[in-house]
């Protein structure tokens, strides 16, 4: 069988079986190659470094948890957020992002210690003031896209749900300046607009340190909660191809195989032939000098023997038994040099040997006695400029 694979595509996202495949076939001159595609939704090829990348900007209200909730209505804690982000999607499931988010936060502060606007809280007196100060935040998020790992990736969903979580660090800009790392987990949701373009609704949940607003209460740690609408740009090269495995088919060398062993069969007929009218040695040197040469070719990096070239060790079996008993030949495996390293090139020369052998021995009735196995690794090209003439096996008689 002369057929050679070129690569099978890895399966990303973890996945069941294929249950169909399509296929397509396009033939090239003597060359023929089949693309089998899984219909396994799971199952995508292996995207690029550059592939999936995407910028997202969004805008929207933004809320801080501190010491002074009770102080300060939760409309009076309202702000502007601007979130800024570029990420790679690695597989339809699993992405990162690199995200800025910041402007200015809002709430209460005591004695007018931390950012006080000058304007007292109404109810509280003197001791109250309200307080406001500009901020950022630098944030790394990982993306589980839910959408894509529990229903199969879909190029074409209209809306895709992500959770994702992610550390930072957030610093504000006025003094008294503070700053401290920060824990945020969301949930983005997704709706596709064409191709390039999503729009996003990003629902976020931040905790930092007490201290960032300038005061310490009781409280280890103060919290914000942001609602964004945006817009995501993905880059090209966007979204992943189904799975597939692709195989050429060398039919030009199929061909003269075929034609090579329509020699070897008018050769055998030739020399039974001669067999039944020579007589002791004659006929003996007779078999010895027509099958002193034989090749098996292998695929590349492939140890077993196809139907074709089993079918050639049948013919050669037949005329080796047809021969002396006392006759001894060499069956040498080889390799080609210009692939592989030192070690496998030793490795496939001995196992193609030996799969000769065993083919000969076990499967066509020839004597062990009569079979010597010897292997020599890596060779260069030895016919024809050829690599692939160079992955073979050679039986020759002493």
């Amino acid at each position: 069988m002369m057929k050679k694979t070129l690569f099978a595509a890895l399966a990303l996202a973890a996945a069941s079986p294929a249950l169909a495949q399509s296929e397509q076939t396009a033939q090239n001159g003597g060359i023929t190659e089949k693309v089998e595609y899984t219909d396994d939704k799971y199952k995508v090829e292996t995207n690029h470094f550059w592939d999936n990348w995407f910028l997202t900007v969004g805008a929207g209200p933004q809320v801080m948890f501190g010491d002074h909730d009770k102080q300060i209505g939760f409309g009076k804690r309202i702000s502007p957020a601007l979130d800024i982000a570029v990420g790679k999607w690695f597989t339809p499931g699993i992405g990162v992002r690199l995200m800025y988010n910041g402007l200015s936060l809002k709430g209460a502060t005591r004695w007018g210690a931390a950012h006080s606007t000058g304007e007292q809280v109404p109810g509280w007196g003197s001791g109250m003031d309200y307080s406001k100060f500009k901020y950022y935040n630098l944030r790394a998020d990982v993306l589980f896209n839910l959408s894509n790992l529990f229903c199969g990736y879909r190029e074409n969903r209209i809306w895709n749900s992500s959770f994702y979580a992610g550390v930072g660090y957030m610093r504000t800009w006025e003094a008294p300046t503070a700053g401290d790392i920060t824990m945020s987990a969301g949930w983005l949701n997704s709706f596709r607009l064409c191709d390039a373009l999503d729009a996003n609704i990003d629902l976020r949940a931040s905790m930092v340190d007490d201290a960032i607003d300038g005061e310490i209460g009781e409280s280890k740690f103060d919290g914000l909660f942001s609602a964004t609408v945006g817009l995501t740009y993905k880059f090209k090269r966007r979204g992943w191809d189904r799975s597939k495995t692709v195989t050429r088919y060398d039919q030009t060398e199929a061909n003269a195989m075929r034609d090579r062993l329509n020699e070897m069969n008018q050769e055998v007929a030739r020399l039974k032939e001669a067999l039944s009218t020579a007589e002791g040695q004659q006929k003996q040197e007779v078999i010895n000098k027509v099958i002193a040469a034989n090749l098996i070719v292998f695929p590349i990096g492939k140890t077993t023997l196809s139907k074709e070239a089993r079918a050639n060790l049948q013919l050669l079996a037949e005329a080796i038994k047809a021969g002396g008993s006392n006759t001894v030949y060499t069956i040498t495996g080889y390799a080609d040099k210009g692939t592989g390293s030192q070690k496998t090139n030793e490795r496939l020369s001995k196992e193609r040997a030996e799969a000769v052998c065993d083919c000969l021995v076990n499967e066509f009735g020839v004597s062990k006695s009569q079979l010597k196995v010897e292997y020599k690794g890596g060779v260069d090209n030895m016919f024809y400029d050829n690599p692939s003439l160079s992955r073979v096996v050679i039986t020759r008689s002493k």
